[in-house]
């Protein structure tokens, strides 16, 4: 018995074991980059694990004149929201019709979605890049939103059609049967049921548009329409040919913290939008 009741005991600290590792390896480049962006910029070759002394001079250096920070951020702000307010609009009517209505060829539209999330974003740069050349769309902001909404629809339509799918239908035919139309229906009942799965998408979209690199850097040039990761990687020295390293992880922070914020308020929200409909 004694064997046995260790045993339990052992798994568990296996268990603690295993999420500490897990969680160390994820937090250790946040916080050195944490600790790198409060060091003096003559401290750039410091490894000490803590700054000595601390300075807020990296920070200063972000938001310099010259350097058009707040305009970038504003960028990555607008960007994201409107592919955010955009893929909840378009996705949830697509989800809402994939999961409860019947229509032919169903379940290849269903297949073709999901089909195009497997596509790699690279992949995709060069004609788009054609293309919005052809039209006059390179260093607008629309060259940045429709690509990243394209991306963002297929999790959209998945994790929102997951949600419509677990309600009952009964739902909406009481609801026809009080004498409201399907369009009623859907707008009064079902939707604010399928809040968590919403709320869910908007953040997981627009994290990934606020994140989003390889599309803005190829369609804009101008300094005044670019977003702060680019603005970021883009950052120059005094001379304009060293890195201003201290000032890279000041602005990665900028850009960060918010983030981590937000998934750590509503993390609960988050996994319960991710698991729902898992069981039944």
């Amino acid at each position: 018995m004694t064997e046995q009741g260790k045993a339990p005991g052992g798994r568990r600290w296996l268990l603690n074991i295993g999420i500490a590792v897990i969680v160390v390896y994820c937090l250790v480049p946040f916080y050195w980059m944490v600790v790198s962006a409060f060091r003096r910029p003559n401290d750039v070759g410091d490894n000490s694990p803590f700054p000595s002394p601390w300075s807020l001079e990296n920070f200063e250096a972000v938001f310099g004149p010259s350097v058009g920070f707040w305009r970038s951020l504003g960028n990555s702000l607008g960007v994201a929201g409107i592919t955010t307010i955009a893929t909840l609009i378009v996705g949830t009517f697509a989800a809402y019709t994939i999961a409860r209505l019947d229509f032919r060829f169903k379940n290849i539209a269903a297949g073709v979605i999901i089909a195009t999330s497997m596509f790699p974003g690279v992949s995709l740069i060069v004609p788009l890049l054609k293309l919005f050349t052809e039209i006059g769309w390179i260093n607008t902001y629309q060259s940045m939103i429709l690509p990243s909404l394209s991306f963002a629809l297929p999790l959209a339509v998945w994790t929102l059609a997951t949600f419509f799918r677990q309600m009952p239908k009964e739902l909406e035919e009481a609801a026809m049967v009080d004498g409201l139309t399907r369009g009623q229906a859907f707008r009064k009942v079902i939707l604010p049921l399928a809040a968590p799965g919403m709320f869910t998408t908007a953040i997981i979209t627009f994290i990934a548009a606020w994140n989003e690199f390889i599309i803005a850097l190829t369609m804009v040039n101008e300094k005044e329409m670019k977003t702060a990761t680019v603005a970021i990687s883009q950052f120059t020295g005094i001379s304009g040919f060293d890195s201003p390293f201290g000032t890279k992880m000041a602005a990665g922070v900028i850009v960060t913290v918010p983030l981590v914020i937000v998934v750590l308020i509503f993390q609960r929200r988050i996994i319960a939008g991710l698991t729902a409909g898992g069981v039944k």
